[in-house]
């Protein structure tokens, strides 16, 4: 980065000079009082407040202590723009870093928007290393310089993202609202306690209702590129829908050889392995995509209401089927036998018809409030971009 002329009073710092890794570790979280535990699947991008969490009495192997204002940073996949502020004490993941200000040159409130700004993620993403899993380490870090104002302007600077904030936990806390709504009615109303289920075979289209996505024999990482057929990877299921921000791509004509891998409307889409609380309901958008590696499409029968299945797949009773049935210790995995076994509660359908469209009313609300946070989001950027990104 070419130097600049630092504005008056400003300073030019490392973030190792202005800020320290916290390092306390607890053998024994329950016996010291701790009782909850964050792993990075629990920091939502963008989002600055821990929303959820997990019980250590359920069981956790964390060791990291947090303390109520530190800052957490996701060290593993940075580009996924992971960064909160404990609200609670607790243990968490050795793939976040528990940050404090070292001295008093940092407010303590500015280091969290520090974190976020994008020259920080830049940094951080540059020195990740690794293919599968990119990891930053410590010292890398803690060579980013920026331009630290004074105190008196830090505070400014503060009151001012601290505003944007505020709108954007106010969208948060509505969209969290909205969502144990909608599980709340999939609970209710897809319950295998109270209507009898049906294996989710049973439902499905003959031949081709359940299709593990290309091994890596059929797709190569050769094949992708900048421009063509999108291929959806368990990735871009977020929100109950396929998200193409990053999606990998193929050629038409490799697409073409892979067509029994095609999604058409109603197609219902689900990890193979890994998080198996993600899914995606394919619309008129993704017609022609690709089911990719590491997922799994499940094609109904015509009569069947795909988005009652589906919405019965995305209740607590499917997911937690899902992670209590699938094999493997060390990343649970799903194959066609396990996902046409399913078992798929629908309610009679003099009522379903009004479930769902309930069900798609929120939706819609959820696609609004998700998009004035993006926005929101956006203005906080730029006001980072222009508070701390500048000198």
């Amino acid at each position: 980065m070419p130097e600049v002329a630092l504005k008056r009073g400003w300073t030019r710092v490392a973030f190792g000079d202005v800020v320290k890794l916290a390092g306390e570790r607890s053998r024994n979280p329950q016996h010291d009082g701790f009782e909850r535990f964050v792993g990075l699947d629990h920091i939502d991008p963008g989002d600055l407040k821990i929303r959820r969490w997990g019980e250590i009495a359920d069981g956790s192997t964390f060791s990291s202590v947090f303390r109520p204002s530190q800052v957490l940073f996701g060290k593993r996949r940075t580009y996924q723009r992971k960064v909160a502020v404990a609200d609670f004490g607790g243990v968490c993941s050795g793939d976040i870093y528990v940050l404090e200000p070292k001295n008093a040159d940092l407010l303590p409130e500015l280091l969290p928007f520090i974190c976020q700004t994008d020259g920080f993620f830049e940094h951080a993403v540059g020195t990740s290393a690794g293919s599968l899993s990119p990891r930053t380490n410590w010292d890398s870090l803690a060579g980013y310089e920026f331009a630290l104002p004074p105190l008196d302007e830090q505070r400014r600077i503060h009151s001012v993202i601290a505003a944007a904030s505020s709108v954007i936990d106010d969208l948060s806390d509505s969209i969290t609202s909205c969502e144990s709504l909608v599980a709340s009615i999939r609970t209710s109303e897809f319950d295998p306690a109270r209507y009898e289920p049906v294996a989710l075979a049973k439902l499905c289209s003959d031949g081709d209702g359940i299709q593990i996505g290309p091994f890596g024999t059929q797709l190569h990482q050769s094949d992708y590129r900048a421009e063509g057929v999108p291929v959806v990877m368990p990735m871009n299921m977020r929100d109950d829908r396929i998200a193409i921000d990053g999606i990998a791509r193929v050629s038409e004509q490799k697409a073409s050889s892979l067509a029994v891998h095609r999604i058409r409307v109603g197609d219902i889409l689900l990890p193979r392995r890994g998080e198996l609380d993600r899914r995606a309901y394919v619309d008129e958008s993704a017609v022609g995509w690709l089911c990719g590696t590491g997922s799994v499409r499940v094609r109904v029968h015509a009569r069947v209401p795909s988005l009652a299945v589906f919405h019965a797949l995305a209740s607590p009773h499917g997911v937690r089927w899902l992670n209590a049935n699938a094999v493997g210790t060390t990343m649970p995995n799903l194959n066609t036998k396990i996902v046409g076994s399913v078992p798929i509660a629908l309610p009679p359908s003099h009522v379903l018809e009004g479930i769902v469209a309930a069900l798609q009313g929120l939706d819609a609300g959820l696609v609004a409030l998700r998009r004035r946070r993006e926005v929101a989001r956006s203005v906080r950027q730029r006001i980072l971009a222009a508070t701390l990104g500048t000198t």
